[in-house]
């Protein structure tokens, strides 16, 4: 606990999460003063949610891990365990990057739309940002090299938010006779972004413009089990490159 709050105050006076709290902040009240309908601004919070959580949740990570690597050597240095030492440094980041954006999205979306689907949007975005902090970890602990980490970074989140959804509209156009709502589910479950999306949408009951696979995810993530799905996936894909790049710390040679 020491060593994630030393962490966690030297990242809160960070420039930057001030700078992204602040950001996130003026947008969504600009989006809810400009908006005359709740649910436009929300969804029109969605769409800048879910490129600029990712993006700066793995791009800061992943810069931040490699500029704490001497600390982390000090630290190494003492008779203090690994797994101590990574846990500290990833609950510090995460909760640092977590506040920022309850502060930045959940405070404006409370004020002026306190609902269920505020509260899906916030829960969203707090996993994305665990989602993403993880994969940065584990970019992160794959390479010594800075640049290769950074870029590694780049490229899961560049896959993730733009490469993976090309990839489906292909799957779809390609397969266009045959039915795909199944296998569309199946992909969707391989994207934490577009499962994100996907839950709000949904939350928003705006399904019908999604045509009949929209009616087919309002009734599979519409019911409580699919909602529980969803979000265990969301989890799941936190929790599994944080256990990957935890196993590699704890064998690498520092």
């Amino acid at each position: 606990m020491k060593i994630t709050k030393y962490v966690l105050i030297d990242i809160a006076r960070n420039r930057f999460v001030i700078f992204y709290t602040v950001f996130l902040f003026l947008v969504s009240f600009c989006m809810f003063n400009l908006e005359g309908n709740s649910e436009k601004a929300i969804l029109s919070l969605l769409n800048i949610m879910l490129m600029v959580v990712p993006l700066v949740s793995i791009i800061f990570t992943a810069i931040h891990f490699f500029n704490s690597y001497e600390f982390i050597e000090l630290l190494l240095s003492q008779p203090i365990d690994r797994k101590s030492i990574f846990l500290s440094e990833y609950i510090a980041v995460s909760l640092a990057l977590t506040l920022a954006f309850c502060v930045g999205v959940g405070l404006p979306v409370t004020i002026f739309n306190a609902g269920s689907s505020s509260l899906v949007l916030v829960l969203c975005g707090v996993v994305l940002t665990l989602v993403f902090v993880s994969i940065a970890f584990c970019a992160a602990v794959l390479t010594r090299d800075k640049a290769k980490g950074i870029g590694m970074a780049m490229l899961f989140w560049i896959y993730f938010t733009l490469i993976y959804d090309g990839i489906v509209l292909y799957v779809i156009y390609a397969f266009s006779d045959y039915p795909l709502e199944k296998l569309t589910l199946t992909l969707i479950s391989f994207n934490p972004v577009d499962l994100a999306r996907i839950i709000i949408l949904l939350k928003l009951d705006i399904s019908a413009l999604m045509g009949y696979t929209g009616a087919f995810y309002k009734q599979f993530f519409g019911s409580p089990m699919g909602m529980i799905y969803s979000f265990s996936l969301l989890l799941i894909w936190a929790f599994l490159p944080l256990l990957l790049s935890l196993r590699i710390f704890l064998r690498k040679d520092i």
